[in-house]
């Protein structure tokens, strides 16, 4: 059984995990209120929502350095990145909270032997200062956004300072950031156009484990040095190509070495796929460059949201339209509008949604975007690329591989993929030529590639192992409804994209008869409870109560059931796993016999 203490790392002792236990109902909602006697004992939590110690003592350690008295910091990788924070606090916080506002840039000395050793790392840091007033408008930009400093690279970054190879931009000997820059740029560009390569994907699109031996098998934070992670995330970008392009593939042998198997000039190759450091962060990249490419555009988000996917069109650019059902009415509204002459920048959803798992009709979504101009952007974090093919119907498929991708709980990355079938591809990678700037921490890819390796048959395992957990609680006395896409009434949405191979993936969701059943159960089901999904164990949460706390009754005007309870489905013997379910449902029928 696993680990259950309150506050714990989920993976128990792991560094850089991405989730935290919360095994009582009671202290789900008591973090989610930010009730301190919950709050001082989580060790970790998830990476948006609860800034990790190692980034927490850097940035003391650079507000004490170099900020004015009592003032904070939130640290970046570039200058840019830091830069949009900056104008995001003069946008929503108070006048008074903006004075002394201010930059610190920390980058290498190159005066120091170490220096031009690491420089492929690009172990740069943008801090901004601010007065402690303006740190919530700072925490919601780092929420929101996904842009800010990985926990590894702040680790490394630390020690560089230490050590005094990391310095302020004026005391060093270094490459102007202009020139830096291009350089970056530059390298982007070689890397992501095709290249001739003796590692090919299997014809899944995944890699065997040992192809590459020079990858690291423990963490490579422990390592002297740390290598810059270049083939590594070649071999991600290859790998999330050949899964994309698996139900065009053709033969399974490629005619030249630079193509995927069933590459064509309307599918993703590798050079379309693009890396960043969190999920979030890919989505608020495609958004920003669209609005570069369209120009100023309200966007339509449609379906109910993951929070930050809302906020990020809600509060960057002009705002948007936002339809919370996803339904066949909702298309209707979005069509009258449409046909009444206004535009939108693009549409954005997730297939499925979070956490009812509702699949919008996208063959009506694509047929309303090529007649009347806008983008179609689809999350399938949940869905997972390995189960459903929404690229035939979008122009941009963004990904948080944080979750199913990775599966370990230990690392972010975020990625998008620009479809070559549909309009605005040329223009967007025109634009990523000079606004994309790859800030994947060297670490992380690593970290990423490794536990990637076997995502298709972890998905299989998850697919089978959920649908059985599924068919456990929908036939249950105590279950009003079970919320996954092969029982919910859009699944001809769902079976539209559904790859030949592919399930209905590892996420679903209950609510209960009675609320008290909903507590009961959760406190005695005997897996690992905390926020995020997608991981090889099996995650359970109150999804509601930790998203939407402060907004119940607008999640409930959505049919979003405050009691709801998700469960994230792991790998576990079946068996095992059902019987821990069983229990957890026996338990609550004890409890309501008892009151009864």
């Amino acid at each position: 059984m696993p680990q259950l203490v309150l506050g714990d790392s989920v993976p128990h002792d792991t560094a850089h995990a991405v989730s935290v236990s919360l095994p009582t109902w009671e202290s789900n909602v008591a973090w989610a209120t930010g009730d301190e006697s919950i709050v001082s004992r989580m060790s970790t939590g998830y990476p948006r929502f609860f800034i990790h110690k190692s980034i927490e003592r850097f940035a003391r350690d650079v507000a004490s350095k170099f900020g004015n008295a009592g003032y904070q910091a939130m640290l970046f990788p570039t200058k840019l990145t830091a830069a949009w924070c900056a104008d995001f606090l003069r946008d929503k916080a108070p006048a008074h909270a903006l004075e002394g506002l201010d930059f610190v840039h920390l980058v290498l000395d190159f005066s120091r032997p170490e220096a031009t050793a690491i420089e492929s790392l690009s172990p740069s840091i943008s801090a901004v200062l601010f007065h402690r007033d303006a740190y919530k408008y700072a925490r919601q930009f780092w929420q929101h956004s996904g842009v800010g400093i990985s926990s590894r690279r702040a680790e490394y970054c630390q020690s560089l300072l230490n050590q005094g190879i990391l310095v302020l931009e004026d005391s060093s000997r270094t490459i102007a950031p202009s020139e830096r820059l291009q350089i970056n740029i530059t390298q982007h560009i070689s890397q992501s156009g095709c290249q001739q390569t003796t590692s090919l994907p299997e014809e899944n699109g995944d890699y065997a484990p040992g192809r590459n031996s020079n990858i690291p098998t423990e963490d490579p934070h422990e390592s002297s040095s740390i290598p810059s992670a270049e083939e590594e995330k070649a071999i991600l970008r290859r790998r999330i190509a050949g899964i994309l392009n698996r139900r065009r593939a053709s033969p399974p042998k490629c005619s030249l070495e630079t193509e995927l198997p069933g590459q064509s000039a309307e599918t993703p190759a590798e050079h379309d796929i693009y890396l960043f450091p969190t999920g979030m962060s890919a989505i608020f990249n495609v958004h920003r460059f669209l609005l570069g490419v369209r120009g100023s555009m309200k966007s339509v988000s449609f379906g109910f949201p993951y929070v930050d996917t809302l906020k990020i069109l809600q509060k960057f650019g002009p705002g948007c339209v936002f339809y919370g059902n996803a339904s066949e009415e909702n298309l209707d509204h979005l069509q009258a509008k449409l046909e009444d002459g206004e535009n939108f920048l693009g549409l954005f959803c997730e297939f499925p949604g979070n956490p009812l798992l509702t699949c919008p009709n996208l063959k009506r979504i694509r047929s309303l975007a090529d007649q009347y101009d806008f983008a179609v952007v689809v999350d399938d974090t949940i869905g997972t690329f390995g189960n459903v093919d929404v690229l035939q119907y979008v122009d941009v498929v963004v990904t948080s591989l944080t979750k199913f991708f990775s599966g370990a709980c230990n690392v972010t990355g975020g990625s998008a993929a620009f479809n070559p079938k549909y309009r605005y591809y040329p223009q967007l990678k025109a634009t990523t030529e000079t606004d994309y700037v790859d800030t994947y921490w060297p670490e992380d890819a690593v970290v990423m590639e490794q536990n990637s390796r076997d995502f298709l048959t972890r998905i299989a395992s998850m697919n089978r192992n959920a649908e059985a957990v599924a068919e456990l609680l929908r036939d249950h006395q105590l279950i009003r409804r079970v919320y996954y896409p092969k029982y919910n009434l859009d699944r001809a949405n769902y079976e539209d994209c559904r790859l030949p191979t592919g399930g209905y993936g590892g996420l679903l969701s209950v609510t209960f008869h009675r609320d008290e059943d909903a507590v009961t159960f959760y406190d005695h089901l005997e897996t690992h409870k905390g926020p995020s999904l997608g991981t090889n164990f099996t995650l359970t949460s109150p999804y509601v109560i930790l998203a939407h706390m402060a907004e119940l009754e607008w999640a409930a005007s959505l049919g979003v059931d405050p009691s709801l309870v998700r469960f994230s489905v792991g790998i576990e013997d079946v068996d095992e796993l059902t019987r821990v379910f069983k229990d957890a449902l026996d338990a609550a029928i004890a409890t309501t016999t008892v009151v009864g």
